[in-house]
């Protein structure tokens, strides 16, 4: 039988708790609704207070529950459960004092990163990692919290949407390998320097960096000298990746086809062609932090190469489907999981790239977070879609209003206030031979179109 995660023993001793029962868990949850048997159940205050679902965690399973309040079944009880919750992690972390742990954070990517990190990881030994994008101040310490003893290597995504998020996080993950996949507009209405201070904030990255450390950076970005020279000052060892003619990891060419694409290189020194399952432009620079990452983690590049050759597109971030319809297929390219200015354009490049039997269709939804310029950033658009050859553009919510009435005639295929009602007007105007790209932020519905696309047929 293999060692549980924790005992409850433990799980005092690092939260200075009292148990009122022995019992052992092999998970942690802090959804009720998602609790799997053996689980800890950590009752936090969100929007409900978690004390009101430890009745219903127990019943579905959980071996116990960490509570700050007197409730029935097994516990432990603790001053704060957030804290506690945080000094689990952290004793995870100094447990499984072996493993070689990666935070990946930036603008742009840094979820599609990391889960291709963790693939290679998972190729060459017992590996943790995120799941989903659990990387704010409860998602951090509840992923570290959930890496087993045995461990020897992980990878971390750490996100902010303001400045001094990041650097207590790191802290708490303590990386020996950090990367920046790109810095751009993204949150920008909370930074009064715009760019420079969304740049700043994603440096506090190093401050959890353990020392002679490694820092993998994008060499293509405007702030790139600026978190270079942050990164040296605390003693990393710099690995820079790019188009850039001196990023150690350059890119010298990027092929997409039907089936994905292929990517010239030179790292170090050594020529380097291999292949992704990602058609993205984009995929070029971020398979390069790819590899940067996993051979500071020691994993050979034979290992990180078929693990790369071997990733999917994730769910809402690239993702591809063809879907039948009585008079022939179309591809839905599903980018709706969020949007920035840098993700936006760069996928529009990527969908121009394309040899298309049919029409370049796409969904847009609100760009959110943009501050003050928010409608300059959505007028923008009309130029990288003119770039990219698209055919049809459907718009929604009032920031796409200003891309709406930036586009030419000929480029308009309908605009609606929200993504409900701009799904009916796409799936009534898409054709076979199609390739529709829906993207958008999160908060603005941008999946609501791609469910309703992928439902107007069947799978092919």
């Amino acid at each position: 039988m293999t060692r549980p995660l924790w005992t409850s023993e433990e799980i005092a001793a690092a939260t200075g708790g009292r148990e009122n029962a022995a019992f052992e868990v092999r998970g942690v949850s802090i959804d009720s609704r998602s609790v799997e048997a053996g689980d800890l159940f950590v009752a936090l205050a969100g929007g409900r207070d978690g004390h009101e679902f430890v009745a219903g965690a127990l019943a579905q399973g959980a071996a116990g529950s960490l509570t700050s309040r007197p409730v029935d079944g097994p516990k432990v009880t603790v001053e704060n459960v957030f804290k506690a919750l945080e000094k689990i992690g952290i004793e995870a972390r100094i447990r499984a004092s072996d493993a070689r742990r990666g935070a990946v954070t930036g603008s742009v990517g840094k979820t599609s990163v990391t889960r291709a990190v963790e693939a290679g990881l998972r190729l060459a030994g017992r590996a943790h990692a995120s799941v989903k994008s659990y990387n704010n101040h409860i998602g951090v310490p509840l992923t570290l919290a959930r890496m087993p003893a045995e461990t020897q290597r992980a990878v971390f995504e750490i996100g902010m949407n303001h400045a001094r998020e990041i650097g207590p996080l790191a802290q708490m993950v303590r990386p020996h390998v950090v990367a920046i996949t790109t810095v751009g507009p993204v949150h920008i209405e909370n930074f009064l320097d715009g760019e420079v201070g969304v740049a700043k904030a994603k440096a506090e990255i190093f401050e959890g960096l353990e020392p002679g450390g490694v820092a993998v950076l994008n060499a293509d970005d405007f702030c790139f000298p600026m978190l270079l020279q942050a990164a040296l000052a605390v003693g990393a060892s710099v690995h820079s990746f790019g188009a850039a003619p001196d990023a150690y990891a350059r890119l010298i060419g990027f092929q997409a086809d039907e089936n994905g694409a292929t990517v010239e290189a030179v790292i170090g020194g050594q020529p380097l062609l291999y292949r992704l399952l990602q058609s993205g432009a984009h995929w070029g620079p971020n398979s390069l932090c790819v590899l940067l990452m996993l051979e500071a983690l020691d994993v050979d590049r034979a290992t990180a190469l078929t693990a790369l050759a071997n990733f999917t597109p994730l769910e809402g971030r690239g993702a591809e489907r063809k879907i039948a319809l009585a008079e022939g297929a179309f591809t839905l390219i599903d980018e709706s999981y969020n949007a920035n200015p840098i993700s936006m354009a760069a996928a529009l490049r990527s969908l121009g790239a394309r040899s298309v039997p049919g029409r370049r269709v796409v969904a847009m939804t609100d760009m959110l977070e943009l501050g003050r310029d928010g409608a300059k950033f959505h007028a923008a658009l009309a130029e990288p879609i003119a770039d990219a050859n698209v055919d049809s553009v459907f718009c929604a919510g009032p920031l796409m209003a200003n891309l709406w009435e930036a586009l030419p005639l000929n480029r308009r295929g309908g605009y609606a206030r929200t993504a409900e009602e701009l799904a009916l007007l796409v799936v009534g105007a898409v054709r076979p031979g199609d390739a529709v790209m829906v993207k958008g932020s999160n908060g603005s519905s941008a999946g609501l179109i791609a469910t309703a696309l992928a439902e107007s047929g069947g799978g092919v």
